[in-house]
């Protein structure tokens, strides 16, 4: 028996059947760090890279891979988001992305919430590599999700999160 929800009986690769599940409201959270040299943060901090507004162009980066992450991972369902959101922090040594997608549909929005993370920090590497190319993207994962079948989900350490 195939417990393999992307492979039919066959073996074959197959979008999930998603028509059958109720709509309710998802939302995810997704979380990744960018370590960079102090003259990268600097310079990103300062708005000084020559590229522009480094965290400006991010965020429109990682909103706009969020909306197309059906167009990027094969087999994921296309969804009207409602919302995402990209937010940056700086750290000692490296810039925190956090991105959160929500909708009402009958399928998750994980994929999103990490797709926009992900090509928010390589938006990152991109316009501060002139500074640095030694910079390392890490940890980029799930940090909470609500909605669906499976309910409330949070990764450790992150209980409180969404409350």
């Amino acid at each position: 028996m195939n417990t393999l929800t992307h492979l039919d009986a066959s073996g074959a690769a197959r979008m999930v059947d998603v028509s059958g599940k109720d709509v309710t409201r998802r939302t995810a959270v997704a979380r990744g760090h960018i370590t960079l040299s102090p003259a990268a943060l600097d310079a990103i901090r300062a708005g000084t890279m020559r590229k522009g507004d480094v965290l400006a162009t991010a965020r429109i980066a990682g909103i706009m891979a969020g909306k197309k992450t059906a167009d990027l991972i094969p087999l994921c369902h296309p969804l009207g988001l409602d919302a995402m959101e990209v937010a940056f922090a700086f750290e000692d040594d490296a810039i925190s992305c956090t991105a959160s997608a929500t909708l009402a549909a009958r399928t998750g929005v994980e994929m999103e919430a990490m797709t926009a993370v992900s090509v928010a920090l390589l938006t990152i590497y991109d316009m501060a590599k002139a500074v640095d190319r030694g910079m390392v993207i890490s940890a980029v994962r799930l940090i909470a999700k609500d909605g669906g079948k499976s309910g409330r989900w949070r990764a450790a350490g992150h209980e409180d999160l969404m409350a």
